[in-house]
């Protein structure tokens, strides 16, 4: 009932949004939607079906703008499997106005993103994200209702530079050519994002909207949107992406003065909105949910042009990924089994703790490769795998980047640097949290963390204390001067991925052998007999990973 209610609701809004009264220059509100965080969801939530019918509903009675904050073209099969493409395409059918790149838009390598910029039929902005200093694209783009102008200006996290491959924005030499005005303290990204902003309202810009994909992580200062809004002055109203989250904020800028900030989640669950009013001017944020198992476009029978776009897309990719590979006797999780938020979600753990679904992918990666010790990225395992038949698309889903495995010989103390910067953020979530295989660790969490970075958030040193301990390896103390042989990907390997530079210099035994869904894929249906069984059945794991709150009695 409860659903059928909100259900209800959502169409009300959507039906029921009449223009006011003229003024403030405009005839008719300006409704700018926004998505973000994607992730190709092309058919869940709202789908793009979904968002088109919501858009062409409000462009009835207002001026409707349409934009996304980054992340759009990777995170499923469909985005894996075309690298992008197929989203792009179907950006291009729902009619988005303008766009930036979020830091996962970059994870087919560099080439293949300004690539697919090239197809698609609306400008990407960003006023930060350069190239030897250079802007690659425009810092923003006017669009005017009515005689007014409203100027959207990109920004993109800084911390892209590790949280999607760090090659891709090098050149041969393992030089950063490409960046997002990143250093220590922010302030060249303010200052970049000011300069926009101050050129947008010379070029007559009565409102200064920011597209952004920065977040509200604590663990990303100074690069969250509260840095960004409280060290700059002109910004009107910043959509935000990157955190997942949802939050409605209003905080003051430089100056003082209110800024509202709005996110919108991820997989098209929700559709945020900025609504400027004709009669005076003001602005208000919201959302549009849905929050019901099945989608929109399904459930009330959505039929359009992106409908079927959709589901030419979809045929192309259905057969190949509904064959089944293999069976779990138990379900495989990234999420925990218990626990849920204040609006009763599950809450995510792949990366702040051990799952089974953590240990299975790291286990392959040693099975596959032979090695003493196997880790993969809490943020590379990105989908939970119900008990039941799995099929070749929920293998894609959990691993999507498309990553390779890669085999180096480490010696201790770069295994136990590792495992000090994944556990830095602890019980905070990071994605280059480690699930490990062939060791067991213990994070103190009592200790505060003293890994050091450089102005590009790569890893440096350890300061102070670890934090880590009783490291073990095979059930033997982790020896920090003798080599192991140590298997995970390119992605962390060779490419200094999340931050983990230590490896670099490594003796590289294995290169990029095996793309990581078919190690999974192998180990499963070869090793294992194309059964997980109750093994795994623990969705904390097997106990490798242990937190300790406090300090041990002396």
């Amino acid at each position: 009932m409860k659903r059928i209610v909100a259900l209800v609701l959502t169409l009300l809004m959507l039906l029921g949004c009449a223009a006011f009264a003229e003024g403030a220059g405009l005839a008719k509100d300006v409704v700018v939607l926004f998505t973000s965080d994607v992730h190709c969801a092309m058919d869940q939530g709202f789908g793009y079906a979904g968002l088109a019918a919501v858009r062409d509903t409000l462009a009835a009675d207002n001026h409707v703008v349409l934009v996304d904050n980054g992340d759009a073209i990777q995170g499923e099969p469909v985005g894996t499997m075309t690298t992008g493409e197929a989203i792009i395409d179907l950006m291009n059918a729902v009619g988005y106005d303008v766009a930036i790149p979020g830091n996962h838009e970059f994870d087919y390598g560099m080439e293949r993103f300004l690539e697919l910029t090239g197809k698609a039929n609306f400008p990407y902005v960003s006023a930060n994200f350069n190239k030897d200093g250079e802007l690659v694209f425009e810092p923003y783009v006017i669009r005017e209702y009515d005689g007014v102008k409203i100027a959207f200006v990109g920004v993109t996290t800084p911390r892209t530079l590790t949280s999607s491959t760090p090659k891709y924005f090098q050149d041969e030499a393992g030089n950063f050519i490409y960046g997002f005005m990143q250093d220590e303290t922010g302030e060249k990204l303010y200052a970049a994002v000011q300069s926009a902003v101050d050129d947008a309202r010379e070029a007559g810009a009565t409102y200064v909207v920011a597209l952004a994909h920065l977040g509200n992580e604590a663990a990303h200062a100074p690069y969250t949107y509260a840095d960004l809004i409280a060290n700059t002055t002109g910004i009107d109203a910043l959509l935000d992406g990157h955190s997942h989250d949802t939050d409605q904020v209003v905080m003051k800028n430089k100056e003082g003065k209110d800024v509202v900030r709005s996110a919108c989640g991820t997989k098209l669950a929700g559709i945020g909105y900025l609504r400027i009013a004709a009669e005076d001017g003001a602005m208000e944020t919201g959302l549009y949910t849905w929050d019901n198992d099945v989608s929109a476009p399904e459930l009330l029978g959505i039929k359009n042009d992106v409908s079927e776009a959709v589901d030419t897309a979809s045929a192309a990719l259905s057969e190949q990924l509904d064959k089944v590979v293999a069976t779990s006797t138990v379900d495989l999780t990234i999420t925990d089994p218990e626990a849920v938020d204040e609006n009763g979600n599950a809450i995510r753990i792949i990366r702040n703790a051990e799952t089974n679904l953590g240990d299975l992918c790291a286990d392959a990666y040693r099975d596959q490769s032979g090695a003493d010790i196997a880790v993969v990225n809490g943020g590379g395992i990105r989908s939970t795998i119900p008990a039941g038949d799995i099929t070749l698309g929920d293998i894609l889903k959990v691993h999507p980047f498309g990553n390779e495995m890669c085999v180096v010989e480490a010696t201790g103390q770069q295994i136990l640097d590792a495992l000090e910067w994944g556990a830095r953020n602890t019980p905070g979530e990071s994605g280059s949290f480690l699930q490990v295989s062939g060791l067991t660790y213990e994070i103190h969490t009592y200790i505060e963390t003293s890994c050091t970075q450089d102005e590009n958030g790569m890893f440096t040193g350890v300061a102070g204390e670890y934090r880590v301990k009783n490291v073990k390896v095979g059930g033997e103390d982790l020896q920090l001067d003798k080599v192991y042989t140590f298997a995970s990907h390119n992605y962390m390997l060779k490419n200094g991925g999340d931050g983990y530079t230590m490896f670099a210099g490594c003796n590289l035994l294995q290169d990029s052998v095996k793309i990581d869904n078919q190690v999974l894929i192998d180990y499963i249906t070869g090793t294992l007999g194309g059964v997980v069984d109750e093994r795994y059945a623990d969705p904390y794991g097997e106990g490798r990973i242990v937190g300790v709150a406090e300090k041990p009695a002396e």
